[in-house]
C-alpha cells in the first residue's frame, strides 16, 4: 500500500513538473482567455522559468519525512523558513493533487495581483469544504456552496444577493442594542468567574470568549441570543460546535497545506475532517432551521415589520430560503474562532501595553460617560484610537498567513512574465514585521493608523509610522471577494473592547511567546488567564 502511494505522489509531482516546465496555465477551473501581450513592461522582464523553484522531492522530504526542515514547523514558521531557502519569491510545485503557487512576500506583487483579479476573483483554497459541500453531502447542498468555497460566476451570483443585505451600514446598524446587550452579559460573566483573590479568570477563558463571538454572531445571523453567557453556560451544542470548528482548522490546514493523498482516497484525516464538518453542518443547521421556523410563525400570525427593522435571515428568505440558510451556517462556522483570535490578539497588547490601554479609555470615557452606558450610533462615530488599536493588533498577531489569488490575465510578477490562470500566494508575514514597512515595527503603536492632526496651513501632514504601501496590510481582504461580514466583525470587536476597557483594567501576567498556534487560521495557543480589575465609575 505505502508502495502504491509513493509512486502515485511521484507521478502527480512528475506532471506537476512538466507543466511547471512548460509554463502552462494550470487551475482547478479553466481561467480566461488572456489577450496576448507586447508591451514594453511583459518584454523586458525575465522568462517564468527564470524563478527560483523547490523540486517536488526537496519539498516532499522536508514536509512530510521524519528528520524534514518543514515537518514540525507551524504554519507560519513553514513559510518564513521557505522564503529564507528559496526567497522572497519562488514556485512551489504541486503534490499529491494539489496545484503549484508561485510565492511572493512583496507587497509590490500584491498590488499586481489584486489588480488583476478580475470580476469574480477566483480564490484558491477551501478544498475540503468544497468537498464536503459538492461530494460528502450533496444531497444537502444540491449545488449552493457558499460564500467561502465558492468560485467564479457561482460565488459572483452568490454574493450579488448577499451583499446588499451584509455591507450595507444601515443593515448592521440595526444590531447595535442586541450586540450591546451580548457585551454587558459579557462583562456579567468575566465578574463571575474571576479568582476573588487573583482577579484572573481561568486558563480555559477562551472557551468565554468563543461564547461571546458565537453569541453575538448569533443576533445577525439568526436575529437571537443563544443565551450562552448568562448562568452557567453550559450548551452542549455550543460546546460541540467550538470543538468541531477547532478540528475543521486543524484538520483542513493538514489536509490542504502538506503533502496527501485525499484527493484520490478517503484518507483517515479526510474521514475526520469530514466528521467534524458532519458536526458543524447539524449543530448549525438546528440553529438556523430553529430562527426560520420562528420567523415563518411570526409571518403566519401577521408579524410584520418595517423594511428598516427586518433582520438579515429574514431580507434572506425573502430572496431564497437556500441561500438564507447556508449563508446563516456560514456565519456562525466562519464568525467564531476568527473573532475570537482577533479579539484575543487586541487584549493581549492593550495588557502588555498599559499606558495605550489608558489612552484608550480616555477615548472610551466619552462615548460610554458611566460602565453602564448605553451605546448610541453617534457616540461610536469618534473612536479613531479604538480602531488603531484594533488594527495594529491585527498587524502584531496577523490571523492568517496570506491570501491566494488565480491571474486573470498575464501579468508581471516580481520582474518575471507570468501567464494567466497562474495560481499565486501572497505571504505578508516578513513585511508586516519589518522596519522596511513599519517604522518601530516591533513595537504596538495604534498612533501608526491614526491621521496626523492638521498643520498651520490646513494640510495633514505624512504620519512617518504608517505604511507607505497599503497592500501590505489587508486583514479583511482586497477587491470584490474582500470579507462579506468585514462590518459585523467591526461593530463586534469595536463594542466588546470598549465595553471591557471601560469596565476593567487588564492585565496578563505571563509570557505571550508563541501566544499563537497555525491551522487555517491562527488559534490562541496559551493559558489566558488575564486578571480584570474593576474600576471606579
Amino acid at each position: 500500500m505505502l508502495k502504491g502511494r509513493l509512486g502515485l505522489y511521484i507521478l502527480q509531482s512528475q506532471k506537476a513538473a512538466l507543466f511547471s516546465a512548460s509554463q502552462q496555465r494550470w487551475q482547478t477551473n479553466a481561467a480566461p482567455a488572456a489577450e496576448v501581450r507586447s508591451d514594453p513592461e511583459w518584454l523586458n522582464a525575465k522568462p517564468f522559468e527564470d524563478v527560483p523553484r523547490a523540486s517536488s522531492f526537496s519539498i516532499f522530504m522536508k514536509i512530510a519525512l521524519p528528520g524534514g526542515k518543514y515537518k514540525n514547523l507551524e504554519m507560519m514558521d513553514m513559510f518564513e523558513a521557505m522564503r529564507e531557502d528559496y526567497g522572497d519569491i519562488f514556485f512551489l510545485p504541486g503534490m499529491a493533487g494539489s496545484p503549484p503557487f508561485l510565492i511572493t512576500h512583496n507587497p509590490k506583487d500584491f498590488e499586481v495581483v489584486f489588480r488583476s483579479e478580475g470580476v469574480w476573483p477566483y480564490r484558491p483554497g477551501s478544498d475540503t469544504l468544497r468537498h464536503y459541500r459538492t461530494v460528502h453531502r450533496k444531497d444537502f447542498f444540491q449545488g449552493m456552496e457558499g460564500i467561502i468555497p465558492s468560485q467564479d460566476k457561482t460565488w459572483g451570483d452568490f454574493r450579488s444577493i448577499v451583499n446588499p443585505v451584509l455591507m450595507q451600514p444601515k443593515n448592521v446598524r440595526l444590531y447595535f442594542k442586541q450586540m450591546a446587550q451580548v457585551n454587558k452579559e459579557f462583562v456579567q460573566r468575566i465578574k463571575e468567574l474571576r479568582d476573588p483573590t487573583t482577579q484572573e479568570v481561568p486558563e480555559d477563558f477562551i472557551e468565554t470568549i468563543n461564547r461571546w463571538t458565537l453569541e453575538s454572531v448569533s443576533v445577525v445571523a439568526l436575529d437571537k441570543q443563544l443565551g450562552l453567557l448568562k448562568d452557567s453556560g453550559k450548551d452542549s451544542k455550543a460546546v460541540e460546535l467550538f470543538k468541531h470548528l477547532d478540528d475543521f482548522f486543524e484538520l483542513s490546514a493538514e489536509l490542504e497545506m502538506k503533502p496527501s493523498l485525499w484527493r484520490y482516497i478517503n484518507t483517515p484525516t479526510l474521514k475526520r475532517a469530514m466528521k467534524a464538518m458532519d458536526g458543524l453542518q447539524n449543530i448549525t443547521l438546528a440553529y438556523v432551521n430553529e430562527a426560520i421556523a420562528r420567523l415563518e410563525k411570526e409571518a403566519q400570525d401577521g408579524v410584520v415589520r418595517p423594511e428598516s427593522e427586518q433582520s438579515v435571515l429574514e431580507k434572506l428568505l425573502k430572496v431564497d430560503k437556500m441561500v438564507a440558510t447556508v449563508m446563516a451556517m456560514d456565519m456562525l462556522m466562519a464568525g467564531v474562532d476568527t473573532t475570537s483570535s482577533t479579539f484575543t490578539a487586541l487584549m493581549l497588547c492593550l495588557a502588555k501595553n498599559p499606558e495605550k490601554q489608558e489612552k484608550l479609555r480616555e477615548e472610551v470615557r466619552k462615548a460610554l460617560p458611566d460602565k453602564d452606558s448605553e451605546f448610541t450610533e453617534d457616540s461610536f462615530k469618534n473612536v479613531p484610537y479604538l480602531r488603531a488599536c484594533i488594527k495594529e493588533s491585527q498587524r502584531i498577531y496577523p490571523l492568517v498567513v496570506g491570501n491566494a489569488r488565480r491571474l486573470d490575465r498575464d501579468s508581471v510578477v516580481g520582474g518575471y512574465r507570468v501567464s494567466a490562470g497562474t495560481y499565486v500566494s501572497m505571504c505578508p508575514l516578513s513585511s508586516l514585521s519589518s522596519e522596511k514597512y513599519f517604522p518601530k515595527a516591533s513595537e504596538f503603536l495604534p498612533e501608526r493608523w491614526l491621521r496626523s492632526a492638521k498643520d498651520s496651513t490646513g494640510a495633514c501632514p505624512a504620519n512617518e509610522l504608517k505604511t507607505k504601501n497599503p497592500f501590505v496590510f489587508l486583514p479583511f481582504g482586497f477587491g470584490p471577494r474582500m470579507c462579506v461580514g468585514k462590518r459585523i466583525v467591526d461593530m463586534e470587536l469595536e463594542l466588546g473592547t470598549a465595553r471591557i476597557i471601560r469596565n476593567f483594567n487588564v492585565e496578563f501576567n505571563y509570557s505571550t511567546e508563541k501566544a499563537f498556534r497555525s491551522a487555517l487560521i491562527n488559534l490562541p495557543n496559551i493559558p489566558l488567564k488575564f486578571k480584570f480589575t474593576d474600576l471606579p465609575n
